[in-house]
């Protein structure tokens, strides 16, 4: 716990904080001893979490109030707080409807591009322009096992999710002299009030549904140490025999059976 605080200072910020995975990285960081910047558009939910956080942990919380599809929704954030001194980021928000491509109207298309893929680049680019030599900084960026295999009834998305984990591998290279912490963390299907209002179906049972606690607190322990991680031993073992066992045809054929079999009613 001392060490997140030593590594990153004692401030962090993440956006996409008030539910799911979010609120698990902020409760996560709370107990660490971490003030957290919040941003979220659900401000009910914000203002909950960040007064339980506080009267629990006794840290200080900045609650930011964002919707962060918006074409400036990095700048205003990151303007909000240019005088808190944070160096661990961690963006966690995405648009995840699951459907047929076609049937997507041309205003989701641009939902799924600016949540998943704009801003948290901005936000990347604008957090590393922050940083003194010297100091170490952190981020971490939500993607998804949808991302790694591309199956049905998420092909936005899942290209979206492809795209934070080429952008973090390459940075993670890239920056790994310089004192910067980059991941990109592959959850397979997660129980969040997002996953479970999509309504799946015939769910897979080798496939693990992880709690959010158990994914954040994974992220955080591999932070630093790699590039790419996948959250559950189940989903890193499903994966290594998708990806290294047999053809990725074959791979692409059973995954998006899955997805087709949990959504026979789109």
């Amino acid at each position: 716990m001392n060490d997140f605080v030593s590594r990153y200072g004692e401030w962090a910020l993440i956006a996409g904080a008030a539910e799911g995975i979010g609120a698990a990285f902020s409760t996560t960081l709370a107990g660490y001893g971490m003030n957290l910047i919040l941003a979220d558009n659900n401000l009910p939910s914000l203002n909950l979490l960040a007064d339980e956080l506080e009267t629990i942990h006794g840290i200080t919380t900045v609650r930011l109030h964002q919707d962060l599809s918006e074409e400036n929704a990095s700048r205003d954030c990151l303007d909000k707080v240019k005088e808190i001194d944070f160096r661990l980021m961690i963006y966690v928000p995405a648009f995840s409807p699951v459907g047929k491509f076609a049937d997507y109207t041309a205003e989701e298309i641009d939902r799924f591009l600016s949540l998943n893929v704009r801003t948290p680049v901005h936000l990347v680019h604008s957090f590393l322009r922050r940083k003194q030599k010297g100091q170490r900084f952190g981020i971490i960026l939500m993607s998804s096992l949808a991302g790694l295999l591309g199956p049905a009834l998420a092909a936005p998305y899942a290209a979206t999710k492809a795209f934070s984990i080429i952008f973090s591998e390459s940075l993670f290279y890239e920056l790994k002299n310089d004192k910067v912490d980059m991941l990109a963390c592959c959850a397979g299907p997660t129980s969040t009030p997002t996953y479970w209002n999509s309504n799946p179906r015939n769910q897979s049972k080798i496939i693990e549904i992880m709690q959010p606690l158990e994914v954040a607190t994974y992220a955080l322990k591999m932070l630093g140490n790699r590039p790419v991680c996948i959250p559950g031993w189940k989903n890193r073992l499903f994966y290594y025999f998708l990806t290294r066992v047999i053809p990725r045809k074959f791979s692409g054929t059973l995954v998006s059976k899955s997805m087709l079999k949990m959504y026979s009613d789109l």
